[in-house]
């Protein structure tokens, strides 16, 4: 469920290009975002940071496309984001005890330091390529393509990737001793 909620702003963003056009999206978009961080607030009466960092980055190049009636800007959303990630987890490696994929799963798997840090580096990677391919995307092919390819195109290659590093993991994952003692 909260996959879909996180998806919503791209997949609505979509269907309002398919049916308007990309200032239509973006605003659609902004909204949709703004409303998500207010629909947390009001539940959980807080905002983890991640969703806060991209709702300003929507608002401010959605904005931007907006204001100046230039698209270039929300295509730079996709690559920011990824990249700032990118920097994230490369920073972990040298910030702290602990790598950040290990910082937000180790209460849920136990794996050796030296996996958290090859899949913090994967990851790493996995987002600077794909802030790459938007950009490539987004600019040598034309409006509609890098619309489909934002909303297919990322999710689908970010589905493989995460179903690589789940095969990856359970490689390193011990098995549960108590889930084989009989009752």
């Amino acid at each position: 469920m909260k996959l879909l909620f996180d998806f919503l702003p791209i997949a609505l963003f979509f269907v309002a290009y398919k049916l308007a056009d990309i200032y239509v999206a973006t605003g659609v978009l902004i909204v949709v975002t703004l409303a998500q961080v207010g629909w947390v607030w009001l539940r959980q009466r807080r905002v983890e940071k991640l969703p806060l960092f991209t709702a300003g980055l929507v608002l401010v190049l959605g904005g931007a496309t907006l204001l100046l009636h230039d698209p270039v800007f929300v295509k730079w959303k996709p690559t920011v984001v990824n990249w700032l990630f990118a920097i994230a987890f490369i920073g972990s490696l040298f910030i702290g005890q602990k790598p950040l994929l290990a910082r937000m799963l180790g209460e849920q798997l136990e794996l050796p330091l030296p996996v958290w840090v090859k899949l913090t580096l994967a990851w790493a990677i996995f987002f600077l390529a794909m802030g790459a391919a938007n950009l490539y995307v987004a600019f040598t092919f034309d409006e509609n393509t890098w619309v489909n390819f934002k909303l297919f195109g990322m999710l689908g290659l970010t589905l493989l990737f995460v179903l690589a590093q789940a095969a990856y993991m359970s490689r390193h994952i011990k098995p549960d001793d108590t889930s084989s003692k009989e009752l």
